[in-house]
């Protein structure tokens, strides 16, 4: 479900989303632009977890972060305990989450070696929009409004002629 016009507005989400794992310790963390080789995505964001525990860990703050944003996620699948990987799909972002070991045996950067590397220094010195990203995501789906001119700025009123007869 990736609309490739709308790429740029998931770049605040995304600055949420990197920012998130950054504060909880996320290890190795990569932004690759997909969009020009995915139909199913347009970002991946690839971090690694030092335990079970802190790939759960890190999946919450993931939940937390959409869910304050109101974002769907299309899925979440966390695997059993001890399978080293998480992914959740939130449309236009896909997060995956990996043990060390994990990380080296899937080697996901390997697979996507043609996307864009995202800079996350650059990404992070995006500006930030006024307001919430769902806010702005329901803001562009609006259609616009008519400009409504002051009664002093309109345009002076004509009377419209008179139906009755005039007396002759």
């Amino acid at each position: 479900m990736s609309t490739k016009s709308s790429s740029n507005s998931v770049l605040p989400l995304l600055k949420q989303i990197v920012s998130a794992l950054e504060e909880k310790k996320a290890g190795d963390l990569r932004v690759l632009n997909v969009s020009a080789k995915s139909t199913i995505t347009d970002y991946l964001v690839l971090a690694t977890g030092t335990s079970e525990p802190h790939l759960r860990a890190l999946r919450i703050e993931l939940e937390k972060v959409l869910d304050a944003e109101k974002v769907p996620i299309a899925g979440m699948d966390a695997g059993t305990y001890g399978s080293g990987w998480t992914v959740v799909d939130a449309y236009q972002i896909m997060m995956h989450l990996f043990t060390p070991e994990q990380r080296a045996n899937y080697a996901l950067e390997k697979l996507w070696r043609d996307a864009e590397d995202i800079n996350l220094a650059k990404l992070h010195a995006e500006p930030k929009p006024a307001g919430n990203v769902a806010a702005l995501k329901k803001a562009e789906k609006l259609p616009r409004k008519k400009t409504v001119t002051k009664k002093s700025e309109a345009a002076p009123k004509t009377r419209k002629p008179s139906s009755k007869k005039k007396a002759k």
